[in-house]
Formats: C-alpha cells, structure tokens, sequence
C-alpha cells in the first residue's frame, strides 16, 4: 500500500494521544498491548524537527507485533501530514526487481496526476524505467536499463533517490517496510544507496525484519543493517502484558493459574497469545484453574497453517524436522529426531539451526525443542496420521535398540500400528515402572493399549491381572472385572494364587463378601494338589475375610482353631498366619501379650508388604491396640499411610488411611483421626467404591465417633443419615462398630434408650462371633452408661461389673479403667467415687488420652457435688487441658462447666499449651520470643515491668518451658 494523497506540505499537528503527547502511549489495536515503551520511542522519534531525518530497524522473531507496530506508526505519520509510503515484502516476490520499490513509487507514474509529472523530471526521470517500464514517457532515456551482474545502473539508483529527495522537499518523507528479509535484492540496494545517502533530508525510513532464514542476498542485508540509525528488539511479552491481553481479550484477567499456563504455552508472543485467547472465549471457558490445567486443547487450527509457512521457509528438511520434534514432545535428541524421520544427522542439525533463526525451536546441547508449548501442539495437530504413526515407530525402535528405559520407549510404541510383535513386551515392562513410581493410572493405559495386540492366552492373562492390579488405583469395579478374566485365563499356580487374593480383595471392598469367599475357596481347591503353600494361603484370606459375614463366621471359625503356627513356618504364609492366630488370641480373650508376639510377627514387612498384598496385616495392627500396644500399633500405620503413597495406589492409600484413623480413635486423638476419615472417604469415592461399602462405612463411622468426641452431634446424625446408617444393619463385622457408634451418638443425643439397643445389638452379634474380649468393642460398659441414664442402676452396675471382670483377666489398663469408669458412675456417692479414683489411676500414662480425660472430667464432677471445690478444680482443668490437647470438646466443654458451676470463670479454652494463654500474655510472650527485653516489652505495651514478669512468669506455667529460650518454639507448637 502506498499514501500519497498529501504532495503537499501541510501544518504538522500532533493528534491527541498520539506521537505528541506526554504520556505513554497507548494504542487501539489489542495487538500493541505491552509495546508501550516501543510506542514511546518511535513517538518520540516522529517528534524531532521534520528537517532530520530517522532511519529506524524493528527487528523480532515470527509474530512478535512487527506489523502492527509499523502500521500504528505510519497511521500517527498520515494522520500528521506527512507523506507516507509503504511495502510489505512477500516471499513470493523476492525474485521480483524492484519489488519493494514499486510498491512504494509506483501509483505516482500510474496516475497521479497532481504534481506527480514534476517529481518524475529531471533528474529524477531515471526512476521511470523502473515504474513506467511500460509507459511512454517525455525524458531522453533509453527503452530499457542496462543492469550490471551485481545489480542495478548507478543511474537508475540515483534516479530513484532523485525522487526521494523531490518528494523530501515538500515536507517530511515517511517510508514504512515490513519483512525486509523477504525484499528483492535491487529494492535492498537501493535501500541501501538511500540510507548513505539522504542523512541530511527529511525522510524518516522505519522498516521491519524478522528472524526468519530469507533468501534475500545476506551480504547485502548484513550492509544494511548497521545504516539504521535506531533499532527496536521486540522481545516476548511479560506477565503483566499477558495479564493485559487477558482482560482485553476475556474481559476479565484470570486468576493467577490460568495467566502462568496461558504465559507459558505462549512463551508471551502476541500472536499466539491473541489466537489462544480468542479460542477459549469462543469454548465459553472461563480464565480459571479447569481451562489451565488443559491450555493446549485450545490451540486453534490456524496457527499450524500460519507456523507451516515459517517452517517451510526454514530450509528443506526443517519441515520433517519440526514434525518429528512436534511428534516426540519434549526435549528430544538430535539422533532421535534423525532416526524418526531418516535423515542425516548433520542434516538435521542444520534443520535445527534454520528453525532456531527462526524463533522457532531452541536447541541445548544435543538436545531441541520448541520455545514453547503451543508452537508444538500447533505443528503436531497439523501430521497426518500416517506420518505422525511412522515418526513413533521408527523412534520406539531406535530407542529399544539402544537399550533405553521402557517407560520412555511407550510413550512412542502406544501410537504404534497393531501387530507389531515387539509392542506387547514394551508395554508391560514400562506398566511395571510407572506402578513402582506411583503412577497407575499411566499404567492402566499401557496395559490396555496392549491388550488391543494379538496375544497368547497366557500373556493375555498376565497382562489383564498387572491392569487389574494398576486398576485398583483408579476403579474398583472395573479392576475386579479384569482380575476375573485374567484368573480365569492363567494356568500359572502363582500367578492364579496372587490374582484370586487380589480379586477377592476388590470384591470385599464393593461388599461381594460371597463372590470374593467364592473365588478364594474354588482356586484354593484347585491349588491344593499342586501346591499346598499356596492354597494355604488362600485359605488364610478366606478365614479372615469369612469372619467379618454374620452369615459365613460359623463356616470358618473351626478353620480358625485348628490354624497352627508350625503349619506355615518357613513359607510365605507364615506371616499371615501369625496374623490370624493374634486375632484367635483377641478373640478367645486369652493373653495380650501372646497377641502382641503374634501381631508384631505378622507386621514384619508391615502393613502393606510389596509381597504379600492382604487385609489381614491391617487387622493385626488394630489387634495391637486391642492388647494395649497403641503407639506401636499407630507406628505401622504411619508406616503404611507413607509407603501407600509412594506406591500411589488410591485404593491403598485409603485403606491405610481408615485403618490408622481408627487407631487414632483408639489413642482419643480426635482431630486426627476425623482428618483420616475424611480423606480416606473422598479417595474411595474418587475410586468408585459406594459409600455404603464395607471400607467407607468403617470410614464413615470412624468419622461419626470423632464428631461425637467433638460434641458436633448433628453433623454426625447428618452423616449417618446421608449413607443410610441410622435404620437395620447387616451381618457384617463392620456393622458390629456403627452400633457401638451410633450408641454413644444417642447417649450423647439424651436418647439412651435407643442408644441401649444399639449397645446390645452390638454385644449379641459380638458374642455370636465368639469374641470374648471386652476391648474389642466395650459394648457392656457402654450399655451400662446407657442404664444408669435410664435410672435402671441395677443392671447397670451387672453389666460394668461383668465387663470389669473381662477386662481384668484380659490385662489391658485402658480396658480395665474403661470398665471402672462405668462401674463407678452406675455406682455413685463414695464408692462411686473410690472407683473413678481408680479408674484416673488406671488410665494416667496409658494411649487412651480420650478416656483419661473423661474420667478425669467425671472425677472432677462428682468430687464437686461432694463438695470437695478445691480438688474438683484441680481434676476439672486436667481433665479441660487433656481433652482439648486433642480435640475432644465434648469432654472439654464438659468440664468448663463444672468449672463454672464450682465458681470459677476460666478465660480460656484450656490450662496448658499455646491455647490457654490470655491475649496479653500471648502478646507479651511473642514480643519475648522476638528477642525484646521486659524493659522494652513494658515500654512497648505502656505497662510496669512487673506487670510482663507477672505475664511471663504465667506463660511459662501455661506452656511447660523454664525461661525465654523455649518461647519460640513453644509458640509455634499447634499440634501434638
């Protein structure tokens, strides 16, 4: 395009807002977002006296906002009344003579006629053989221009610059050039003639050029360059420009995710930012997290066609090469990228290096890759199938032959055509890295993947049982359907014995109790000929699992006792069955201690043993608590909950968090064991596993009984509610629990006759078991409580003492004061009194923190309506200090009652600990733990210095340190 509608010299007048005035320039066109101080610069430069004139070169690499910024320009220049002329060179035209220059002379000699005739005279007429070389023209020249080898006539170039001249002399002069690397040679030569030449007219020259490899002739270009006399280098946009773009764009900026994703896959180029952004407007996407996490999907079609031209232009191979880089993703290496596409490696490191000037592809060592995210997503949407399918294989067979890890050569063999017999092998070796890295979810696609291949039955089936194992992490039910087809197709004793336990495994975690006991039973039968090791095993998980079914107990409690140690000593049950034979142990009601061996047998490789995948190692745990070994017991589980991690199995995962949840129960850390709880439900969830499932039932009555504790009674009733736990429950062993459970939320409810029946529902199914441990679930002293409420003393203090009993020939202190806690409150007036004496004593220094404080609450009530205030106080706050240590505000509140009722007004919330500072004492311990001194503590505060002794002195007590040096970290202490 050319203007030349002004020949004339007009006034100068500056527009508002453009190149005159003071402020930072801003422009109209969302493009020029972020180029304000480019804008500025060349405002300033259109500013100087119209007699100077200003050579300018923007330079940038592909999309930068060149054009756009030239266009802005020239607009301020015609809007001033300068006179502007412009070109855009074209890579079709380079071959073109005098291209560049028609385009910016040529509509003087095909019709204008106001004062064009006179610029075209006299010295100047030379110009016509290039604008008119078909024209008649009245000057003495010849027909046609002698060219020499190297180029244009020295008269033709000073006829050309003649023009320029005459044109500068009616006022100011602006030549605009965009794409300077596509301009023909005689147009850069006379460009290049004009710029030694015209520093003393009033031309102003602003050209543009990019980094793209052009056939323009580099030693002329390389001469023109430094002529310029300004240079401007258009550099990615930063965030604060994306930000602006955002909201320009979306109308809103996002929030801080989606700007960092839609910056990065951008790498902050203008073009590819406004193409991005105007996808996810038209998605109807908002700027938020969900569209972050999934940027690429919006890369629009067109930006692959706008990048294919730069690519092309980048030299012969650079197209086969880039696709191949788009295709393998990543940071690929050079022989990788020769070996996808079959050339050379010089060939593609010179590839390389043409994309690199491009701005295109950034290259580290021997490595390449795009500059950023979406040039790659662009250029890999736009390879034909075929294409892309050839790229992987032959980079999958060039990295098998090279020896590299499996989970890198997959990435490429899952693109692979099927039939191909080295795919299979690939596949399940790369599964068997990601499950060991924690990934299965990526393993579940390989396997799958596999599975599509022809395959032997006995590869089928090894290959369905690793994707059913990998599955458990991700769906339950659709794991236990490839575990079935797998078992049904292996021959293998080993690998039947291992899928048939992780079936039944995932039928008992969707409550197929009988379809899970079913496939124990029949593979243990057809093991037990050919290996009596392995079906022993199977019948190991076949007890254990029986015994949580009212309706298959009685089948597998004979197989219960007649279990031997010396039956497995020396093979890989041994483990298991210490297991089982601690849970006969707790069952019988016979020695803790005997439990304990048993169980500490058992959890040699843990909870989870990468060798022994079972349920029954998470009952020996709880059986530790059971025998008093709580901390020991909460040490596995710790173990497990980080080992189930690393291994990234959901399913796990959550079943480690339920079971240590419940040891936090049994330890009365509230707050922790609520944590666990709820974790562990929305991970099953997450998995497909039902909340009305056996695992998230535990879950979920782990869950209510830390509500409980809390004295949060009508979120537990909501949750019970909310998964039908509050009508008739089935025979399973977990149910035993929800009505102990649902009992104490009654009691607590002021119902305690339903609270009763829960109580005994729970002893009969306990009883029907044959458990005659009292620990396991205390059913008798709860009940007891529940009688005592209901005024019925009598039978309250027969079911304590009874329980009292049990406990003591079992051993355990915590069962033991449990029991004469009941016993005494059933009791009342001294006796009563003597009793829960005892039961403090019991319980001091014991795991069970929960049932100390609430003794220790109990105690401190009764001994108040005795009236005996002073000591009541003394085991009130105890109990207030314990209680709230953690988190069991029922209890708590319970006791600041009583307090209150003996005439006490406790400031706080508890009597130990950073809780139970005053706000001034908190203060003043804070300014301590930053090193001031009392003096200026007290100047600080506007207070005497006996008065921060007096605070210091008290928050020393409060948080159990000697002086100062403890302060800090006894500030910063919020958990246990």
């Amino acid at each position: 395009m050319s203007d030349l509608s002004a020949l004339k010299s007009t006034p100068r007048t500056l527009p508002a807002g453009g190149p005159g005035s003071v402020h930072r320039h801003r422009s109209d066109d969302p493009l020029l977002i972020g180029r304000e101080r480019e804008l500025d610069t060349l405002a300033g430069l259109l500013r100087q006296d119209a007699a100077q004139g200003a050579f300018v070169l923007i330079q940038g690499e592909f999309r930068t906002g060149k054009t756009a910024l030239l266009r802005e320009v020239l607009g301020w220049a015609r809007r001033n009344g300068d006179t502007v002329v412009s070109a855009w060179a074209d890579p079709s035209e380079t071959g073109a003579e005098f291209g560049v220059v028609c385009q910016l002379f040529e509509p003087l000699a095909l019709g204008a006629t106001d004062g064009a005739e006179s610029l075209l005279a006299g010295p100047a007429a030379r110009a016509t053989e290039v604008l008119c070389s078909d024209v008649s023209v009245s000057v003495s020249v010849s027909a046609s221009v002698s060219e020499s080898a190297d180029g244009p006539t020295t008269a033709t170039l000073t006829g050309l610059y003649r023009l320029v001249a005459q044109l500068a002399a009616r006022g100011r002069l602006v030549i605009g050039i965009d794409d300077l690397q596509w301009a023909d040679r005689a147009s850069l030569l006379w460009l290049r003639c004009l710029l030694r030449r015209a520093g003393d007219l009033p031309v102003t020259v602003i050209a543009t050029v990019g980094s793209a490899q052009a056939p323009a002739d580099r030693d002329v270009l390389g001469q023109l360059a430094p002529l310029f006399r300004h240079r401007l280098a258009l550099t990615a946009l930063d965030g604060a420009a994306v930000a602006a773009v955002t909201e320009e764009v979306l109308g809103v900026p996002g929030d801080a995710h989606f700007r960092d994703a839609v910056h990065t896959a951008t790498g902050g180029n203008p073009f590819l930012l406004h193409a991005l952004l105007r996808t996810i407007k038209a998605s109807g996407s908002g700027p938020d997290t969900e569209a972050a996490a999934q940027i690429t999907r919006f890369v629009p079609a067109d930006v692959g066609r706008a990048l294919h031209l730069h690519v092309q232009a980048a030299g012969p191979h650079a197209q086969a090469v880039a696709q191949a880089v788009a295709v393998l993703g990543g940071t690929p290496a050079l022989d990788l990228v020769a070996g996808a596409t079959g050339l050379p490696e010089p060939a593609v490191q010179d590839a390389v290096h043409a994309l690199e000037r491009a701005g295109l592809m950034r290259r580290t060592g021997h490595s390449t890759a795009f500059v950023c995210p979406m040039i790659r997503v662009a250029l890999a949407n736009d390879v034909l199938p075929s294409v892309r399918q050839e790229v992987h294989v032959r980079a999958a067979e060039l990295m098998l032959g090279h020896g590299m890890p499996a989970e890198q050569t997959a990435v490429h063999a899952l693109q692979a055509p099927l039939g191909l017999p080295w795919v299979p092998d690939v596949l399940r070796r790369a599964a068997a890295e990601t499950v060991r890295k924690g990934a299965a979810d990526r393993a579940v696609v390989l396997l799958r993947r596999a599975l599509r291949e022809p395959l032997a039955d006995d590869v089928r089936a090894t290959l369905l049982i690793r994707l059913g194992e990998a599955g458990l992490a991700t769906s339950v039910p659709e794991a236990a359907r490839d575990l079935r087809r797998g078992l049904d197709l292996s021959r293998d004793p080993g690998e039947r014995a291992c899928a048939a336990r992780r079936l039944a495994g995932a039928l008992f975690a969707l409550d197929r109790y009988p379809d899970g006991l079913d496939v124990l039973e029949r593979t243990a039968d057809s093991l037990r000929g050919s290996d009596a090791t392995l079906a022993l095993r199977l019948e190991i998980d076949l007890v254990y699992a029986g015994l949580h079914d009212a309706a298959s107990a009685p089948g597998v409690l004979p197989r219960l006792m007649d279990l031997r140690i010396s039956d497995a000593v020396g093979t890989p049950a041994e483990r298991p069955v210490a297991a089982l034979l601690a849970l006969r142990t707790i069952v019988l009601g016979e020695s803790p201690a005997e439990a304990v061996a048993l169980a500490r047998q058992a959890l040699t490789h843990g909870m989870n043993p990468a060798d022994d995948d079972s349920f029954v190692y998470s009952g020996a745990v709880l059986f530790l608590g059971t025998a008093g070994e709580t901390d020991q017991a909460l040490g596995y589980a710790d173990a497990a909950v980080e080992e189930a991690r690393t291994r990234g199995s959901a399913f796990t995962l959550a079943h480690s968090r339920i079971i240590r949840a419940c040891v936090y129960g049994q330890l009365g850390r509230v707050l922790d064991c609520q944590a666990d709880a709820e974790a562990a439900l929305v991970q099953l969830r997450e998995i497909g596993v039902d909340p009305h499932h056996s695992h998230s039932v535990l879950a979920t009555a782990a869950l209510t009984d830390a509500l409980v504790k809390q004295g949060r009674l009508d979120e537990a009733q909501s949750l019970l509610e909310r998964v039908a736990l509050t009508a008739d429950l089935d025979g399973h062993w977990v149910n035993d629990y929800v009505h102990l459970v649902r009992g104490q939320l009654r009691v607590t409810q002021g119902r305690p006759a339903e609270a009763l029946t829960d109580f005994q529902e729970c002893g009969r199914r306990t009883e029907a078991r044959g458990m005659r441990c009292p620990w396991i679930y205390p059913w008798r002293s709860e009940a007891a409580l529940a009688r005592a409420a209901l005024g019925e003393h009598g039978e309250a203090r027969v079911l304590a003492a009874e329980e009292l009993a049990l406990a003591r020939r079992w051993g355990v202190p915590e069962a033991v004061g449990a029991a004469l806690r009941a016993l005494a409150l059933a009791t009342g007036g001294s006796q009563g009194l003597g009793l829960l004496r005892e039961a403090v004593r019991t319980l001091a220094g014991t795991p069970a923190r929960f049932r100390h404080a609430q003794a220790l609450g109990d105690l401190g009530a009764q001994l108040r309506r005795a009236g005996r205030t002073a000591e009541a106080r003394e085991c009130l706050k105890e109990a207030v200090t314990a209680a709230h240590r953690y988190g069991a505000a029922l209890v708590a509140d319970r006791a600041l009652d009583e307090l209150r009722a003996a005439g006490d007004r406790p400031r706080t919330r508890t009597f130990q600990g950073v809780g139970a500072l005053t706000p001034t004492e908190h203060r003043v311990a804070g300014l301590a733990a930053k090193g001031m001194t009392n003096r200026e503590i007290a100047q600080h505060l506007f207070v005497g210095l006996r008065t921060v002794e007096v605070h210091l002195t008290n928050a020393y007590g409060k948080l159990g340190i000697d002086g100062r040096q403890g302060l800090a970290e006894a500030l910063s202490a919020t958990g246990i």
